[in-house]
């Protein structure tokens, strides 16, 4: 995820000294890609070709799981790559032949009672916004409802919402309630002079904070035609500024108790009391997201550091457990991209220093229930999340999956304490307040553990978390809230493995006789792999600036300068989500086939994509991962999006799809100029797909808003034939809704 306003997560801030993966690559035991329960000798991994890429690559091709198994295969040929011509590549979104892609939903749409239809010059104000659907829009999920009690076959009914219910009714893919996040903002194009312009005021903060959070909007398909039903009770906006409630093991506790504000259209105005850290407000950077098995939604909050800021001099990391801790998460005075705390006090560390520990969770939101709050569940710790896959075992035990989205960060499970209620779906709706968190250790041979973050675990120092001085407190209670505030710092206490930015995480759906907890990560890039003669790894002590570290290769992620990115997967132990072992290997590496960049030792950047014909399909810097409901693997990217330059081959951000049993990869959907490819969901039925485009014609400035695109506007505009025209002005982040010509379900 990147733009303005987004930083590219290319800078490490966390200093470990972990044992890094290049400290046991010595002690590899690789056979072929597959899932070994044991490792051969280190002299097989020297005769398929030492540590080379070539010998990597050899030893971790896959081996497939067996033909059929929950799979029914790729039906379309891959999209041409959308290549620059002349100064940019193709400002429009292409799908293959026999698709069609239709908008569905805009920036600045209404989506509510009381919303008002976008304009084009950004004028509108921070009230408009809260009603409209907020800019830059990332992780999606479509929650099916079922016909209304009149029974209109299939239908919602046209006038209202009576009826419609979750529950044993019949699920209909005629209509739904479609969650979507609002990751960021582009204030150059949010605003009508950007983000200096007149000065940066409060009205321009509050419309910045408006357009963040979540946007939920009911879908419906009507004479084929999917559009936004903008008078519906289901339609909601979640904001920066959106009263929300704190919950598990860190709610309540001295860390999670801010200034108290009254948030005001004109400023946030200070009580001069606490709050109880129970409570608070607003979710921001909200990218990737989960589902959960009771019918919630999960909305994962990211570069959240960004939008904080300080009027004046922060404390240094050695000088306050705050400062120590803005160091971790990367927080500094100047932010980056937003203004928020020169005019909104809530946002200044120094004004609220405690503010920032609100941030980088996980939040629970009911789209059945507009009248019910967002939820931070404490208890799936806090760091840069990026998604959340939940897998249900045979024996009703949940796990959710995680990554931390910055260079050299972690990969974390959170296992539910009580199993599933399968029979009452309300005796589900704490289950995330209570379980264990654990953090991954990838070994060389091609195993792994979980590591619990618990205040009784040994760190690499020998000490218990809870005579950590980072985890310290009155009992183990207080020191389990210190662990999931600064969860990064627990990683790095016990030894964790350094991931190159781990993003989006998939599971595999276990149909068609497919009985493997098999979980998928996207690890998006790190250009500071490899790149030191002195590598460095994260402190144990929990003291390394956010992104800083120079790791060396290892099994895990075993390219220096790994600018194209791969995705690792693995398997639990026992098929059980409660294991604390586990197998893995490398599904891909992405690449270009026809590079001409020097290789290096471990890297020729070319990849090992399955395609054909051989870099038909060739993409780079994977981020979103999902498995659609016939298990298929959707691939989304995020790497530069005009074409230029490490990209020239590859083009346009794109979306492909992967046979999980032999690798092969088509390439479905290039998207427009200067965009990030992100978000994909799709209805029960499988015969509609949800995809975001994000940020199209990023870097824009106020002067000239469409300098590098003007999608969706330039390929979806129509002046006759009933279309509702598209205002001219700014280029817009969207989701668009794909279908087969022939009606029949997507990718067959």
């Amino acid at each position: 995820m990147k733009g303005a306003s987004h930083p590219t997560n290319d800078v490490s801030l966390n200093p470990s000294s972990n044992e890094s993966i290049q400290d046991v690559i010595s002690r590899v035991a690789m056979g072929r890609r597959q899932f070994l329960q044991g490792g051969i000798s280190a002299a097989a991994l020297a005769s398929a070709g030492g540590l080379t890429l070539g010998g990597l690559l050899r030893t971790v091709e896959a081996a497939p799981v067996g033909p059929g198994l929950g799979f029914p295969g790729i039906g379309f040929e891959s999209v041409p790559a959308s290549l620059t011509l002349g100064s940019a590549v193709a400002d429009a979104l292409r799908v293959p032949n026999g698709y069609t892609a239709q908008l569905f939903v805009a920036w600045g749409d209404p989506i509510m009672p009381g919303g008002t239809p976008f304009i084009g010059d950004a004028s509108e104000s921070s009230l408009q916004q809260e009603k409209q659907f907020g800019e830059h829009n990332d992780g999606m999920h479509f929650f099916p409802l079922r016909a209304d009690d009149r029974g209109h076959g299939g239908y919602d009914d046209d006038d209202d919402d009576r009826g419609e219910r979750r529950g044993d009714g019949r699920l209909m893919s005629q209509a739904g309630i479609l969650c979507v996040n609002n990751e960021y903002t582009h204030e150059e194009i949010l605003f009508p002079d950007g983000q200096v312009g007149a000065g940066y005021t409060i009205a321009k903060t509050r419309k910045s904070q408006a357009a963040h959070g979540v946007s939920i909007v009911k879908a419906r398909r009507r004479r084929g035609t999917w559009s936004v039903k903008r008078n519906s009770r289901y339609g909601r906006r979640i904001t920066a500024n959106t009263p929300v409630i704190i919950s598990g093991p860190a709610a309540g506790h001295a860390l999670m108790q801010t200034n108290e504000y009254m948030i005001l259209d004109t400023g946030s105005i200070a009580t001069g009391n606490k709050t109880d850290g129970y409570g608070g407000y607003g979710t921001v950077n909200n990218c990737a997201h989960g589902i959960t098995p009771w019918g919630t939604f999960l909305t994962c909050e990211e570069n959240f550091n960004g939008n904080f800021g300080a009027m004046e001099l922060l404390p240094g990391a050695t000088a306050s457990e705050a400062g120590k801790m803005y160091n971790r998460y990367g927080l500094v005075a100047a932010g980056f991209g937003y203004r928020w705390h020169t005019t909104d006090p809530r946002w200044d560390m120094v004004a609220n220093p405690n503010e920032p520990n609100h941030f980088g969770w996980v939040v629970e939101i009911d789209p059945y229930d507009p009248r019910s709050k967002p939820v931070k569940r404490t208890a799936l710790g806090r760091f840069k999340h990026e998604s959340a896959q939940y897998v249900v075992d045979r024996d009703n035990r949940v796990a959710f999956y995680m990554g931390d989205d910055e260079r050299n960060e972690y990969i974390y499970k959170f296992v539910c304490k009580r199993p599933l209620n399968t029979k009452n779906n309300n005796a589900n709706r704490n289950l995330l307040d209570e379980g264990t968190l654990y953090v991954a250790k990838f070994s060389s041979d091609l195993t792994g553990k979980w590591i619990p973050l618990l205040p009784a675990t040994i760190g690499v120092d020998g000490v218990a978390l809870r005579d950590n001085p980072n985890f310290t407190g009155a009992d183990d209670a207080e020191v389990l809230a210190k662990i999931l505030i600064k969860a990064r710092m627990a990683g790095d206490a016990v030894g964790a493995t350094m991931m190159d930015r781990p993003e989006w995480t998939g599971a595999r759906p276990r149909i068609g006789g497919f009985s493997e907890v098999e979980v998928y990560c996207t690890l998006t890039n790190n250009n500071r792999r490899g790149s030191s003669v002195t590598p460095s790894s994260n402190a144990a002590d929990g003291s390394t600036t956010a992104g800083s570290a120079r790791p060396s290769v290892d099994a895990a992620n075993p390219r220096e300068d790994n600018i194209y990115g791969h995705i690792i997967r693995w398997r639990e132990a026992g098929k059980s989500v409660t294991a604390t072992t586990f197998t893995w290997d490398i599904f891909v590496q992405a690449g270009d086939t026809a590079t001409t960049k020097t290789a290096k030792p471990t890297n020729d950047y070319k990849g090992n994509i399955v395609d054909t014909p051989d870099g038909s399909a060739d993409f780079g810097a994977p981020d979103g991962l999902w498995f659609d409901y016939f298990g298929r693997l959707w691939v989304q990217t995020d790497q530069v999006g005009n074409g230029s330059g490490d990209w020239v081959n590859i083009g346009a951000n794109c979306m492909a799809c992967a046979d999980p049993n032999t690798g092969e990869m088509r390439r479905f959907l290039t998207g427009p100029n200067k965009c990030e490819v992100t978000g994909v969901t799709m209805t029960p039925d499988g015969r509609t797909m949800f995809v975001g485009i994000q940020h199209p014609g990023e870097d824009s400035l106020a002067a000239i808003p469409t300098a590098f695109s003007n999608w969706p506007q330039g390929q979806f505009y129509v002046e006759s034939d009933g279309v509702t025209t598209l205002p001219p002005g700014r280029p817009r982040s969207s989701v668009v809704v794909i279908t087969k010509d022939d009606g029949g379900i997507i990718g067959s």
